[in-house]
């Protein structure tokens, strides 16, 4: 009788720890929503703002490179869906979803951030 009410016990912590782990993070959501903004509107200072320090070193040309790309299907509209995340190097790294409204292939962006500082955003 005793293994039955600890198997239980455990199976209740497991389910319990599952239906958590899907849990979308408000703050990458909003971090970065903010981020596919910037590269919307060209805006390379709001993209580094929240940056650590190797992040805001990231070229203008390069980030200008990757707006001319993507800005004119961002500006007609997306849905940025949570994927799940991951613990790497001690940095919190989200995983999302980007879909356009117009259309075509979706993207996957990750998000890193590490004590409330964007480490790297990469979109594929």
């Amino acid at each position: 009788m005793m293994k039955k009410i600890l198997i239980l016990i455990l199976g209740s912590l497991l389910f319990t720890g599952i239906s958590h782990a899907g849990e979308e993070p408000t703050s990458a959501k909003w971090e970065s929503t903010k981020l596919l903004s910037a590269i919307a509107t060209s805006d390379y200072g709001s993209f580094v703002a929240d940056g650590d320090a190797a992040f805001r070193e990231l070229k203008k040309s390069q980030f200008d490179a990757v707006a001319s790309q993507l800005s004119l299907k961002l500006k007609n509209g997306y849905e940025v869906t949570y994927l799940g995340d991951l613990n790497q190097r001690s940095y919190q790294v989200t995983l999302w979803r980007v879909r356009f409204k117009s259309g075509g292939d979706d993207l996957l962006a990750t998000l890193s951030m590490k004590d409330g500082k964007v480490g790297g955003f990469w979109i594929k």
